[in-house]
């Protein structure tokens, strides 16, 4: 789809790189020539992230950073400059969740959600936005949010009130930010399978709620198809799509639609269906 040197020698700070849906981004980044800063509180998983992006022709810095702390985002971004003598772009993926009942809910559990998703982001958000504005050659800044941050879900109350924050930021910065030629936009994935995040979503007992059936596609979401989405958003070519948040689902968040329960029945239920509910023909 993409020219190998889509995003040559940008580059690109990963938030939570090491793992899942974040190591797929940046491993497509450093196919198509990005230089990577791969952060994570863990170092063996960025570190092995890093040795993948060197498989694929590229480089990476492996920095451990925990993004609820805004002198240590402050430390990986001034590493990633003496690294690489700049920084182009963000992808605001470390993120954390949980299901739980509201009542159940602590503020503590509530907190500790907010602190990385809302306040992480915000945090590698600013830090690398003052290091774009005093490069005065703009960037751009991608954050990963969730369908139901628009209109909420049940049982990950934090994390659907720290994604809403995270969207309006998106809007925020990027009228404000536009003027330094500082792009951002938001990724909303659907369900994509990833080996940390979707085994504590998807615990036994609960396929019949996150069912691929559901979806107008009837699959989950491929990580290079984010990853894909992701890659053009950092390049170039999207230089005029800036404060926008692009659901990538399958049509997962369409199904609110009255009848669109509908289209999960077989074509000719649908049909005996409509045929009993039409008037009967006068004689």
């Amino acid at each position: 789809m993409f020219k190998d040197d889509l995003l040559k020698d940008k580059v690109i700070v990963v938030t939570g790189g090491g793992t899942g849906l974040g190591k797929s981004m940046a491993l497509r980044c450093a196919e198509l020539g990005a230089k990577l800063v791969l952060t994570s509180r863990r170092q063996e998983v960025i570190d092995e992230a890093a040795k993948e992006v060197a498989e694929r022709g590229s480089e990476a810095l492996a920095q451990t950073c925990d993004i609820r702390d805004y002198a240590s985002v402050e430390g990986m971004v001034a590493a990633a400059v003496a690294r690489f003598g700049r920084v182009d772009g963000l992808i605001n993926n470390a993120a954390g969740n949980f299901l739980c009942p509201s009542e159940d809910l602590s503020p503590g559990g509530f907190q500790a959600i907010v602190s990385i998703v809302l306040n992480g982001t915000f945090h590698a958000t600013h830090a690398v936005g003052k290091q774009l504005i005093e490069q005065g050659e703009g960037g751009t800044i991608l954050s990963i949010t969730t369908t139901y941050a628009t209109h909420g879900s049940a049982y990950v109350l934090p994390s659907a009130c720290a994604k809403a924050g995270v969207k309006v930021l998106t809007h925020s910065l990027a009228v404000e930010w536009a003027k330094y030629k500082i792009r951002l936009n938001a990724i909303a994935p659907g369900p994509f399978p990833t080996e940390g995040a979707w085994a504590k979503l998807m615990p036994p007992g609960m396929e019949d709620v996150l069912s691929a059936d559901k979806i107008p596609a009837k699959r989950f979401g491929e990580h290079h198809e984010l990853a894909n989405l992701a890659a053009y958003l950092l390049a170039d070519g999207s230089a005029y799509v800036t404060g926008q948040e692009i659901t990538i689902d399958g049509g997962e968040s369409l199904m609110a639609g009255e009848f669109n329960g509908l289209t999960l029945l077989d074509p000719g239920n649908v049909a005996q269906v409509l045929a009993m509910m039409r008037p009967p023909k006068k004689g």
